[in-house]
């Protein structure tokens, strides 16, 4: 297995841990602590987070079959950027109310989406 699958499978594996974990701790921990719109922020950085880190188990798999990829590693460390940019300006925001915050969210959205365009482009340019 190449260093690039391995990388982004274990990161990957890890974030799905962490979604699960965040998620729990929303539904669990959070419900009665802030307010409801809060919850509603908080819930759409897990879910974000959730379909990344699925995102980076399909880089991660995606590169056991193809030959090493800059185009595909670009890509894995982008959605890592995103879920830390995006989601976790969510969860951050939802829980101290540092509304300043949502400032920083966008640059996780966009990175998602280079991430995807750039995942699209390595399988294209895939021999």
């Amino acid at each position: 297995m190449s260093s690039t699958a391995k990388l982004f499978l274990i990161l990957g594996g890890v974030n799905a841990a962490l979604v699960v974990m965040l998620g729990a701790f929303g539904a669990h921990g959070l419900k009665t602590k802030i307010p409801e719109d809060m919850l509603a922020v908080y819930q759409t950085g897990v879910y974000y987070h959730l379909f990344h880190a699925l995102g980076l188990l399909a880089v991660g798999l995606t590169a056991t079959q193809t030959a090493d990829s800059i185009y595909l590693k670009r890509s894995g460390w982008l959605m890592l950027l995103g879920i830390i940019l995006f989601s976790g300006s969510l969860y951050v925001l939802s829980v101290s109310g540092w509304r300043w915050l949502g400032m920083v969210t966008p640059f996780g959205g966009v990175a998602f989406i280079a991430a995807w365009i750039v995942f699209v482009f390595a399988i294209a340019k895939s021999s």
